[in-house]
């Protein structure tokens, strides 16, 4: 029966020590219907979501599904009771090729219980073709971008024919035409009765696929409307709970001729080539482009991540050979990478260890560990970062993705870096927590450090740079100042042939998405 209930959450509670991250919290979802649910960071919808695919127990509560009562004590409980979920922590396993990955832990078999390896490379070869995705069945996702194994998560789930799919997150690393293909994909799946659970910060993602909008805050739920019943305004205040007058907190901060980081002809020929820009003290300088153009390479070969084949890197007016990620921390430029789970934190590890990470030379010194100095340092940082979390042994994966990102920060900031490279600096994380990452950026320049900052997002990108360098094909097609910014000024950029014009019914598409 359409519309009839499927998945249904009494009372959920859960506690974690020093935290309550549910309190009472009830949910439905119908069948056929696509339900939203919205909060900041920390708010308890992963957690909620991590109880209904079998990864924690509640402490207190019912799951009912289709009418009955049940208990679901792992992933591979949930997968029987028809639940698949895409976490917004992709968990994958790198060195295992996109079918192995697809199949994990439901690998056919044959005769003699081995694995039927001519039928996971057929079905692996046919759902990459029906889903239009250009990989191999033996490709390693070591080799892929985040856009492509986010791409890989999603058809992963939706082989496995589940009647309730949860989304944590799934947009956040893909491109516009991506997300028009997830798109239609839920579509399909609601046309065969199947029920979406979708998490998602990105309001426009939010009004354009939801049948019903739960708003969750500090763990209880807040609200239970249909779409048509909210605004994106107060949509947004019921989750932060206060009104936001200023989502961009930009502040007019004076830019002196100091030029701190000069980038000049920096090619790897393939990837990127013949780049040239420069950032001065006290100056936020965006990148923009489309997935591939780019952007995020030319951080990492800044960063000495990856490689470059020729150009010239100067900091501080001195040239500067970049080979290695040692080598550009030690010449005062650290990075904030799109893949925070891969690059950023090491999530067993606690807050404060995570935290000290990159200067313990700072507090290990003559032979000897200075415990207290280093507790002070890590204290001291974390609050001016607003990290929130229950202690500082508290291990850094239980954190909230916005606080784990401010954890990545203050790890930086220990140093005093002269530059900051931030790509998507808040990639996953709420309006709230977004809010509180723009202040700490404008702090930092207004303490002369210069940022280079990466973003997928045009207003975001907007509100905060002072200029913006926008990449198309390897190449920076164009540059713009401040008070030339507009979405359409850089959408043209970046869709730029090499012949310096664009398709335009491209660019429309781009900025509609």
């Amino acid at each position: 029966m359409q519309n009839a209930v499927v998945l249904e959450l009494r009372n959920i509670s859960k506690y974690f020590p020093g935290v309550v991250a549910l309190d009472q919290v009830n949910f439905q979802l119908k069948k056929g219907t696509t339900h939203v649910l919205c909060g900041e960071n920390g708010a308890g919808k992963s957690t909620l979501m991590k109880i209904v695919d079998g990864l924690y127990s509640p402490d207190a509560g019912d799951i009912v599904i289709n009418g009955e009562k049940t208990i679901i004590r792992s992933p591979v409980d949930a997968r029987r009771h028809g639940i698949a979920m895409i976490t917004q922590e992709l968990s994958y396993i790198p060195d295992l090729t996109v079918e192995e990955n697809i199949f994990l832990g439901r690998w056919p078999l044959k005769k003699g219980n081995c694995v039927d390896w001519k039928t996971i490379r057929r079905r692996t070869t046919e759902l990459l073709q029906k889903e239009g995705l250009p990989y191999l069945p033996q490709t390693k996702l070591r080799s892929l971008s985040i856009s492509d194994i986010q791409m890989i998560e999603i058809i992963k789930a939706v082989s496995e024919e589940a009647e309730v799919i949860i989304m944590d997150e799934p947009t956040s690393a893909i491109t516009s035409n991506e997300v028009a293909h997830l798109f239609r994909k839920i579509e399909e799946l609601k046309a065969r009765g199947a029920s979406i659970i979708y998490i998602s910060h990105k309001m426009e993602e939010i009004f354009q696929i939801a049948d019903e909008i739960t708003i969750l805050r500090d763990g209880k739920s807040i609200a239970t409307r249909p779409v048509g019943d909210y605004t994106v305004k107060n949509v947004i205040e019921l989750m932060v709970g206060r009104k936001m007058e200023n989502q961009y907190p930009k502040e007019t901060v004076p830019i002196p001729d100091d030029v701190i980081l000069k980038v000049t002809g920096l090619s790897n020929p393939g990837v990127f080539e013949d780049i040239d820009f420069e950032v001065k003290k006290g100056e936020i300088v965006g990148f923009s482009g489309l997935m591939g153009a780019g952007r995020t390479e030319v951080m990492r070969a800044l960063f000495g991540l990856d490689p470059y084949r020729s150009g010239q890197i100067e900091i501080r007016g001195e040239e500067m050979k970049i080979k290695n990620v040692k080598q550009s921390i030690d010449a005062g430029m650290v990075m904030l990478s799109e893949d925070r789970k891969r690059y950023g934190v090491v999530p067993l590890l606690s807050v404060s260890e995570n935290t000290a990470l990159a200067s313990l030379e700072k507090f290990i010194y003559r032979g000897l560990w200075y415990k207290k100095k280093e507790q002070k340092t890590v204290r001291d940082i974390c609050q001016s970062m607003g990290v929130k979390t229950p202690s500082m042994e508290t291990k850094v994966f239980s954190l909230s993705g916005g606080n784990q990102q401010k954890v990545i920060l203050g790890k930086w900031m220990i140093r005093e870096p002269d530059i900051l490279i931030a790509d998507e600096p808040t990639r996953g994380i709420d309006v709230g927590a977004k809010s509180e990452i723009y202040r700490l950026m404008t702090d930092l320049v207004k303490q002369g450090k210069g940022i280079v900052m990466v973003s997928s997002e045009l207003p975001e990108l907007i509100g905060m740079c002072d200029r913006i360098y926008v990449m198309h094909d390897g190449k920076i097609s164009g540059m713009l100042e401040r008070k030339d910014f507009s979405q359409e000024a850089i959408m043209s950029l970046a869709v730029a042939s090499k012949k310096g014009g664009y398709n335009e019914t491209t660019m429309e598409h781009a900025i509609n998405i």
